[in-house]
């Protein structure tokens, strides 16, 4: 199959390292760790892996001989993100440059593959097809959980046969804590066998202060950006329609606050500012309705309104809903099985409490049937599949004619919606993602080679030159607390969710007020591969903001 001119060009990327990796490497080993929360917790959980030291690799200037020739396993868990293959490149090119006779081995479709042995030996012709490219096709993913003696045994048969010595698991932070679980459970059974795990979400959700930022994140949104960038060109184009825009990040508003910052729409909701304040859904559309009706006096029935995937989580209202619906969808599951649709909704509408009955009755039909829908693996709700822009936009709908009916209103709302998710998840890598995932991958190798599991790569100072990048490792079980999941408490990874007195947040709410009601729309444009490196190779904004740097100047 012939490759497209951007194809054939972006091949010849070569991804540039940290100058700590570029040579041999030595250990220097820092202080011990504890938990994040429910420290005492966490350690009895894990108590082979627990308090181990940041580690942070440096130049080695007395070089050792040639390492022993070893076997690496790798694993692509859960959604996809820019940079998967740059990663897999990294480990590649890492483990060889320690000794050319390190095998690399890819299990196929995810964790599934892991278990049943579906895996190929991954070879330098194979990768270097998909070296700088997007997506997760080099082997596949999946989203099977690593969680059970059963599966950890099926999957040691395979490591032993193929005399495997460490695994790396790419993925987000459910992955992660699984990787985690997967070390204790191999150093407690006295096995010599490492498991690695790579920082992974385009959500920006693993992040902490030795995970400044997960890959992916960087390019889908610029991917996003590009997007409303055009979006709102053509919004003050024909000046006739609003365009409410979800975009992707259940469980944070990372993503949409980025987008914000890079492309000034006239309104952007912030889960986190939403639980913060305990709105409610009324609250949220008195807002959109007070900034629509003052956009119309000044002759301007247009607009964009970027909305987090997750938000409607977030309200308190409607999370105390979803929560009794969530055990009324368990408990009267036999009751509830084969009902038409109406009678569905009736049903659980009368199982309801007093209060959550007469907001579920509130809501419209399309979204309180999605919001009856089976749930995931987690027992949650499944907020991709709820239309929380057309949710929004009928509300305010309403609203707006019954101010006009009043006289408090006297513009034309049209609508647009769209939703923000596959279009950022599959990207080839901007040049930050291609750079900050291969060293990534190339770390975990010197992570390996340095005998160390239950560890996370870890890439810091990623606002300054590539080459000052610090590189390194931390300890998985320092990220993690309690969480209740399916009814059981379990430690799993601290998600950061949007610091609602961080630069990024702060920025945002400086301008909120100007971008309302004004039209000051910035056009990102395409991600830029090549051209000054003021433009191609720039962090995300949250980054620079997080790091007390500057962005660029704004209106």
């Amino acid at each position: 199959m012939k490759k497209s001119a951007l194809q054939r060009v972006r091949s010849n990327y070569i991804p540039k390292l940290p100058k700590a990796l570029q040579g041999p490497v030595t250990l220097k080993i820092g202080e011990p760790t504890k938990s994040v929360a429910d420290q005492e917790e966490i350690q009895k959980r894990f108590p082979n892996t627990y308090g181990l030291p940041v580690v942070e690799f440096v130049r080695d200037e007395n070089p050792k001989r040639l390492e022993e020739p070893f076997n690496v396993g790798i694993i692509l868990s859960g959604g996809q993100a820019p940079g998967g293959h740059n990663v897999v490149s990294g480990i590649f090119d890492g483990i060889k440059s320690l000794n050319p006779e390190c095998r690399l081995y890819g299990f196929l479709m995810g964790p599934s593959g892991f278990i049943n042995h579906q895996y190929m030996e991954l070879t330098a012709g194979y990768i270097k097809e998909y070296r700088n490219t997007g997506g997760f096709d080099i082997i596949g993913s999946g989203r099977t959980k690593l969680e059970t003696p059963d599966q950890f045994d099926k999957g040691l048969t395979i490591l032993e046969e193929l005399n495997i010595k460490a695994l790396v698991i790419i993925g987000g932070d459910d992955s992660n804590t699984n990787a985690a679980v997967l070390a204790e459970y191999y150093k407690a059974k006295g096995l010599d066998i490492q498991v690695i795990g790579v920082p992974k979400t385009i959500d920006g959700d693993l992040k902490n202060e030795w995970i400044e930022t997960s890959f992916g994140f960087d390019t889908a949104c610029k991917v996003y950006s590009e997007v409303i960038g055009n979006i709102q060109r053509d919004c003050n184009s024909a000046k006739k329609y609003y365009h409410f825009i979800k975009l992707m990040g259940r469980s944070a508003s990372h993503i949409a606050l980025e987008c914000a910052l890079q492309t000034q729409p006239n309104i952007c909701l912030i889960s986190e500012e939403v639980q913060a304040k305990r709105m409610t859904l009324d609250n949220i559309v008195s807002y959109i309705c007070y900034v629509i009706s003052e956009r119309a006096k000044l002759g301007w029935n247009f607009g964009t309104v970027l909305i987090p995937e997750g938000l409607i989580e977030f309200i308190p209202s409607m999370k105390r809903l979803i929560n009794e619906l969530n055990d009324i969808l368990v408990e009267y599951a036999e009751e509830l099985e084969g009902l038409e649709e109406l009678d569905k909704l009736v049903a659980i509408h009368q199982h309801l409490s007093p209060v959550n009955a007469e907001l579920f009755k509130s809501l419209p039909k399309n979204i309180a049937l999605q919001l009856s829908l089976d749930r995931d693996s987690h027992g949650n709700v499944q907020v991709s599949l709820i239309e929380t822009e057309s949710l929004i936009s009928e509300m305010v709908a309403k609203r707006l004619e019954e101010m006009a009916e009043t006289g408090e209103y006297a513009g034309k709302f049209a609508t647009q919606h769209h939703f923000f998710g596959y279009e950022g998840r599959c990207a080839d890598p901007s040049n930050f993602d291609a750079d900050y995932t291969y060293a990534l991958g190339y770390n975990a190798a010197m992570l390996i080679n340095a005998g160390l599991t239950g560890y996370m790569s870890s890439i810091r100072n990623l606002t300054e030159s590539t080459e000052n990048w610090i590189a390194g490792g931390i300890p998985i079980t320092m990220m993690m607390n309690m969480e209740r999941r399916n009814g059981q408490e379990k430690p799993v990874i601290k998600k950061a969710l949007v610091n609602l007195n961080g630069r990024p947040y702060l920025k945002f709410a400086s301008m909120r007020e100007t971008l309302a009601l004004n039209t000051l729309y910035q056009y990102p444009g395409p991600i830029q591969y090549f051209g000054p490196p003021e433009v191609c190779d720039r962090p995300s904004m949250t980054l620079l903001l997080e790091h007390n740097k500057e962005i660029m100047p704004r209106f």
